[in-house]
């Protein structure tokens, strides 16, 4: 059960109304979790700057990995919503919705839908998520990537960690935006 929700968009704090404008025009709605961050708009300001520098086209990690690697946090955190629309990212940017659906069950997945990058990755969120990070598996990282792109992909982890547990703990809905294969369709909530 939901329990905190929007206020009145109207409500919000004018800096807070311009980045639900720019999310309207890119998701065709504002998300329901920024309404909820919103409603303390120094800590919503803190999580869209994080989640902006983690996002950029400039990141050491291709877009694909990075949403698969949100994705898969997003599953282990029982997150609706960050499923949901970390599954859209991913679509957009170019994965099949097969490797979408098998990346619960990645590693007994067919070996051409992930790569080896992306399947060290996946073990890295899983291992990070679960809190089960051996030495083995940081020796595995380092023979694969430098230590700026490591770093960018724990921060990334670490913040889908952050933004899955909120939404989940708070019983935030999807919003329709990935429809999975055996999913009923969700109606998309509307703002006030």
């Amino acid at each position: 059960m939901q329990t905190v929700y929007a206020k009145p968009l109207s409500s919000y704090p004018l800096f807070i109304r311009l980045f639900f404008w720019k999310q309207k025009r890119k998701y065709g709605r504002v998300l329901e979790p920024g309404m909820i961050w919103g409603r303390s708009p120094k800590v919503f300001a803190t999580v869209a700057l994080l989640y902006g520098a983690l996002d950029r086209r400039s990141s050491p990690l291709p877009p694909s990995l990075r949403s698969l690697v949100t994705v898969r946090v997003s599953q282990i955190n029982h997150c609706a919503f960050c499923i949901d629309i970390n599954s859209a990212t991913l679509r957009k940017r170019g994965v099949s919705m097969e490797a979408v659906a098998a990346i619960e069950h990645w590693r007994a997945a067919d070996g051409k839908l992930f790569s080896d990058d992306e399947r060290l990755a996946l073990e890295y969120a899983e291992a990070m998520t679960l809190n089960t990070v051996t030495d083995e598996l940081r020796s595995r990282l380092k023979a694969r990537w430098d230590e700026d792109t490591i770093v960018e992909l724990t921060g990334l982890i670490a913040f889908q960690n952050l933004s899955s547990k909120f939404n989940a703990a708070l019983d935030l809905p999807s919003q329709g935006f990935c429809r999975m294969p055996g999913q009923s369709p969700q109606p998309a909530p509307t703002p006030d």
